[in-house]
């Protein structure tokens, strides 16, 4: 089928149960009317009718979903967090549409082709938790998907599914849509709180953590757009059918998204625990390497995720079989680079995004975000010096685990993964007097590491040297 993405959606059988894209096969799934004759707020209207909201949440813990947002914290169990219902403060929830880590838009595809189905999503949790309002926080360059949901949302307070009394019951609640302003450190659920309240975007401090002080200080749970795209079909269908796709410890499906050097770049959705070689080489998904060229590395969760070698292709697609590679299963978003490529040039590239967004407000992210994508570019230029990857690696280490939100971590993943399994390519550079690592097929990486933007200057050079140790009390948070 035809949706006008570069990524498409695949409309094949693709012979296991799915349930996230199925209505995506069918038209006229951005309107209301579509949407109901294919089922749309009917899980909704039986839930109001027959469910306790602590009966949605149960479904929902049962079923072992994990978030699709990066971290793949319980769901359900996330939910319970939220103060008791004597509670007499307002609840809300924040919904996090800024899907801006590189190598994903598996959302947008979602919010684009079926809304219908993150607003009961929406709604079901909203239930399940008596959330009064939903503020839905959208990245800025997704003018289209904006223009989709807002519409959505029109059409669903005009049909008394969102708003006062839905479905003529005694539940309440309003759904908003924030449009963001590009900034990749607003996809932290805390700094996502921050810009929708319309301040600057900076991670706030935790604790409080948001269930107990989040949007306007009141009791808030942040989830992702394909963790509640994932609500109605449990409910549908119970927690014990949704555990028999995917594994015991990640059940489910996801969305992958696969791009790079692969012949067919597309978004899939997959079971959990589909091994990593027949996302790229099967031709139902990414078809193999262009060219036939031979894989070289691979980025299994996003641009965070980092390298790994092809002696990791046969890993599971899980949350805990990546994590025990080193890398993470992060947004399932699979970037693929081919031997033609440099490894150099592609953590410099990453280093420089990363560098790019941070905010600025810790120390360790705003001077050694810059100090990675230096260094590496003087790498990739044929400048390095010997002690650069002692250097880099020691810059890593005081990156990690001392800041309010883990950009900083993110940043130094990959340098870290890229020098443990690459260490051959960085000493061939730094025995080179001068050499360029660049190569006419490094130019698709650019679009490989997608939400980067075409090829640029790299970082400037920070002021001073770094301190070649620091203790963790120098290392504390500005």
């Amino acid at each position: 089928m035809s949706n006008g993405y570069a990524w498409p959606v695949r409309d094949q059988d693709p012979g296991y149960p799915t349930y996230l894209f199925d209505r995506l096969r069918r038209e006229g799934m951005q309107t209301l009317e579509g949407a109901k004759a294919a089922g749309a707020y009917s899980v909704l209207e039986k839930a109001l009718k027959e469910l306790e909201p602590s009966q949605v949440t149960g479904m929902v813990k049962d079923s072992g979903l994990r978030g699709r947002g990066g971290a793949g914290f319980p769901t359900g169990l996330k939910w319970t967090f939220m103060p008791k219902f004597d509670d007499p403060r307002p609840r809300l929830m924040a919904v996090n549409a800024d899907e801006s880590e590189p190598g994903t838009c598996k959302d947008r595809v979602l919010i684009r082709q079926d809304p219908h189905l993150l607003l009961e999503g929406i709604l079901l949790a909203c239930y399940a938790m008596q959330c009064r309002g939903a503020y839905i926080f959208i990245r800025g360059e997704y003018v289209e998907e904006a223009r989709v949901l807002f519409k959505a949302i029109e059409e669903g307070y005009r049909g008394r599914l969102i708003g006062k009394n839905i479905l003529g019951s005694e539940f309440s609640c309003d759904i908003h849509l924030i449009r963001g302003a590009g900034a990749y450190i607003c996809g932290e659920e805390t700094a996502l709180m921050e810009a929708s309240e319309g301040k600057r975007g900076h991670p706030r401090p935790k604790p409080p953590f948001p269930a107990a002080a989040g949007l306007w200080g009141y009791p808030t749970t942040v989830n992702n757009i394909e963790t509640l795209c994932n609500v109605p079909a449990i409910v549908a269908n119970g927690p014990d059918w949704y555990r028999k796709m995917g594994t015991e410890a990640s059940p489910g499906n996801v969305l992958a998204g696969i791009s790079g050097h692969v012949k067919t770049p597309g978004i899939f959705e997959v079971p959990l625990g589909i091994p990593i070689r027949e996302l790229i080489y099967s031709e139902k998904f990414g078809g193999g390497i262009l060219g036939d060229r031979k894989l070289k590395a691979f980025l299994p969760g996003g641009s965070s995720s980092g390298f790994l070698p092809p002696s990791f292709l046969d890993t599971p697609l899980t949350h805990d079989d990546l994590k025990n590679t080193g890398s993470m299963l992060g947004t399932a978003s699979v970037i693929v680079i081919d031997e033609s490529a440099s490894i150099i040039r592609a953590a410099r590239v990453i280093a420089d995004f990363y560098h790019d967004e941070s905010c600025g407000q810790c120390s360790q992210c705003r001077e050694g975000t810059g100090w990675l994508a230096h260094i590496l570019k003087r790498i990739e230029q044929g400048r390095g010096k010997p002690d650069d990857l002692n250097t880099l690696l020691d810059a890593c280490a005081n990156m990690k685990g001392k800041t309010i939100c883990v950009l900083s971590d993110a940043a130094a993943w990959p340098v870290e993964l890229a020098l443990k399994h690459f260490r051959e390519e960085f000493e061939e550079a730094l025995n080179k007097s001068s050499s360029s690592f660049s190569s006419p097929e490094d130019s698709g990486l650019q679009g490989a590491l997608a939400g980067m933007g075409p090829a640029r200057e790299p970082a400037r050079e920070p002021a001073r040297e770094p301190a070649r140790e620091q203790s963790n009390a120098e290392g504390g948070e500005s």
